[in-house]
């Protein structure tokens, strides 16, 4: 939930409970206090959680894992393609607790060894979009749609902006890599279900200690995490 949502949900519960606690025989005080309580969750979750409180709750709740799991399939396709284009993964997480131990507000990342210019050359931007759409092609394939990805596509557009290639190119690029991703995780799909698993396994929430050993197994190809949902070039 995001922090303006998670304020219009307060506000809203407020007037309501301004209206009918007289009727319930609530005390005024008893509004009062709970009206602090909220303001102050609220206050407390933007200054410590960056307003990914909510997010760190439903996580938490029993059915948080499904959330995660697709985080984790987002971030598993990054990291499966990426081994196969041979770029270096240099931390993959999931999940808000994840993201917010190492200061990041996010719900999932995948972070890249950065490209060694700014102007890439044509084929190397085909890599780039390989990998940068294999998160929200891995959520395609194995939910059906994808949610996650803002980021990544962003991302993308920067780097073919700043190529000197035409928009239609860019775009028939693009498109070009999302089918040859498709195609590549629809034969692997095993491989995602196996490095997603791996990775949820490993994605700490509230109320649950740190997995024993919370690193993960990269493909070959891949380093392993230094320290979601998109993949970054490094911070």
């Amino acid at each position: 939930m995001t922090s303006p949502l998670a304020a219009g949900v307060v506000v809203a519960l407020i007037s309501l409970l301004a209206v009918l606690g007289p009727l319930l025989g609530l005390s005024p005080w008893w509004i009062a206090l709970a009206v602090a309580l909220c303001l102050g969750g609220l206050s407390l979750d933007a200054f410590r959680f960056g307003g990914r409180g909510g997010h760190l709750l439903a996580e938490a709740m029993p059915g948080g894992q499904l959330r995660l799991r697709r985080i984790a399939t987002h971030e598993a396709g990054h990291v499966l393609i990426a081994a196969q284009e041979g770029m270096v993964v240099r931390q993959v997480l999931v999940g808000s607790l994840a993201c917010l131990r190492v200061g990041l507000s996010a719900g999932g990342t995948t972070e890249l060894e950065p490209p060694a210019s700014a102007k890439l050359a044509l084929e190397d931007l085909r890599r780039w979009s390989r990998v940068l759409q294999a998160g929200m092609v891995a959520e395609q394939v194995i939910f059906g749609d994808n949610v996650g990805g803002a980021d990544d596509r962003a991302l993308l557009g920067r780097l073919w902006g700043l190529s000197g290639h035409d928009v239609d190119t860019a775009q028939r690029e693009q498109r070009r890599a999302r089918r040859e991703v498709e195609q590549c995780l629809r034969k692997r799909r095993e491989d995602l279900d196996g490095q997603a698993q791996t990775l949820l396994a490993a994605a700490p929430r509230l109320g649950r200690g740190s997995p024993p050993d919370s690193s993960h197994q990269t493909p070959s190809g891949a380093a392993a995490p230094t320290e979601d949902s998109g993949a970054e070039p490094g911070r």
